[in-house]
């Protein structure tokens, strides 16, 4: 019979085993080990140039007259990846979608398509000599991409600009062989936009940090209770593929001006990001008048919509708010249509869990809309909270909302807003923000007080945590403010 050893929390004792296997099992718990969004669902980890793995929403701490967004796509790629280093799909159509009016339904989108050229298909090389440019004749197999306003009013699209074409992305960061001076390359794929702003894409180290291993190894915390670091970085030195872009703030607001306070109508937005793929023809064969005669039967749309595969907001949400059976759906759904996942907001399975694992007195959990609902999980997955995230007239609706009015601080704390600091995590998302330590914390209950004075939040609600506190290599402190991918030559992922 196999035997578990379990560590001690301070004044608790975790002798449950049993019922964390059960659980893992019966609440989906497999999906929150997989990163924020990395191969949440079953469909679309079989597609992971289309998977959106974080967004990133803030505004710019050395522009603050801007915002940044930051899509990350294709999970845990291994840095040496070749001869076929990774790239953005050219038959997907990626997407940052923003509503400005709290109605869950995008008011301005921004399109990026990427087209491939591979110069000589006579080689197996991705390059065929030291890459020193972007224009160098021995960066073989390159792609470049067009970025596109959208404006939209109730749903229909009512305005189209073309911002920047042929923008090129730097190669992967093969090695000090292949792609010397690999930061020049990167930086001179940083573009401006016609409308003032900036863009890249291309490859970076994966921003998410987690331990990956611990949380999958039976929800093992190796340093308890998880406040004081010790944990593994289970995506350090993986990749991922990135699209940055820099707006002005005046470009994204209802009335097309810069929010004068944090209570201003327009300081709000909420974003997501997005990706499509084209529904397609099938020829069906069909008997004709004897068995020698055959004819085709078209099948499907014909007309090549755009088809939404995955979706990302918040992150952590499709993992450990939405359960097994509605994870694709959730890809494919958009947020006005958010109704219908209320109740898992409402009542999450973590919350049981961590009841059960640490006897923490989570708050009282019910169905959308009585009186025991965690309303202030409500708030911080599909309302925004109370004077920082919540527009008037919200619809709730899944969305990273940000208010634009808040200026970045000179003392960031990486819990963000359960850390005292209001222009953090979930005021949208930096990239330094610690978003599996305040989840965790927020579902045990670290945040119930601030909807209901006077409840005893348990003390280990505010002391959860997965040990791991930082990326594992620095950002950047200008755009695209992403840290450098890790090299392919100098690949050793996830090492410790």
């Amino acid at each position: 019979m196999k035997t578990h050893t379990w560590q001690t929390l301070p004044a608790r004792s975790i002798t449950l085993a049993v019922v964390v296997s059960m659980l893992i099992g019966s609440l989906g718990l497999v999906n929150y080990t997989n990163a924020s969004s990395h191969r949440e669902a079953p469909l679309i980890s079989g597609d992971p140039k289309a998977d959106a793995t974080d967004l990133y929403a803030f505004v710019s701490p050395d522009s603050s007259t801007t915002a940044t967004f930051i899509a990350n796509y294709l999970p845990f790629e291994e840095p040496g990846g070749g001869p076929n280093f990774y790239s953005f799909d050219d038959n997907v159509l990626y997407e940052i979608k923003i509503d400005n009016n709290g109605d869950a339904m995008p008011d301005i989108s921004y399109q990026f398509r990427f087209n491939t050229v591979t110069l000589n298909p006579n080689t197996f090389l991705y390059n065929t000599g030291p890459i020193t440019s972007l224009t160098d004749p021995d960066f073989n197999v390159r792609q470049t991409y067009t970025v596109t306003r959208k404006e939209y009013s109730n749903g229909r699209e009512t305005k189209s600009t073309e911002l920047a074409a042929n923008i090129p992305v730097p190669p992967s960061n093969v090695g000090p062989k292949s792609t010397p001076n690999y930061a020049d390359l990167q930086a001179a794929a940083v573009k401006p936009l016609s409308n003032g702003g900036k863009v890249f894409a291309g490859q970076s180290d994966d921003s998410f940090f987690a331990d990956i291993g611990g949380l999958f190894d039976l929800l093992t915390i190796r340093t308890l209770p998880g406040n004081a670091g010790g944990g593994v970085d289970g995506l350090k030195g993986y990749n991922v593929q990135s699209i940055a872009i820099q707006i002005p703030i005046k470009d994204l607001t209802l009335d097309r001006s810069v929010p004068a306070t944090a209570t201003s109508s327009n300081a709000i937005v909420g974003v997501w990001t997005t990706s499509s793929r084209q529904s397609m023809n099938v020829l069906r064969e069909n008997q004709g008048r004897d068995d020698n005669e055959r004819y085709g039967r078209r099948e499907g749309g014909g007309d090549k919509k755009w088809v939404q595969v995955s979706r990302l907001g918040a992150p952590l949400v499709n993992e450990v708010v939405i359960p097994l059976g509605q994870k694709d759906t959730w890809n494919a759904s958009k947020p006005q249509d958010d109704a219908q996942y209320a109740q898992s907001v409402a009542n999450p399975e973590l919350g049981t869990l961590l009841h059960a694992l640490y006897n923490i007195a989570v708050p009282p959990q019910g169905a959308f809309g009585t009186p025991s609902q965690r309303d202030d999980l409500i708030a911080v997955f599909l309302t925004g909270i109370p004077n920082l995230t919540k527009p008037a007239n919200v619809k709730p609706s899944e969305e990273l909302r940000l208010n634009l009015a808040i200026k970045p601080t000179a003392t960031p704390n990486k819990l963000g807003v359960l850390g005292g600091d209001i222009q953090g995590y979930p005021n949208g998302r930096r990239l330094a923000d610690d978003v599996t330590d305040a989840s965790i914390r927020a579902v045990a209950g670290a945040a119930y007080a601030l909807f209901h004075p006077g409840f005893s939040v348990d003390p280990l609600a505010n002391q959860l945590g997965d040990g791991v506190d930082a990326n594992d290599v620095p950002f950047r402190t200008s755009f695209p403010y992403l840290a450098l991918p890790a090299s392919g030559f100098a690949s050793m992922p996830h090492s410790n």
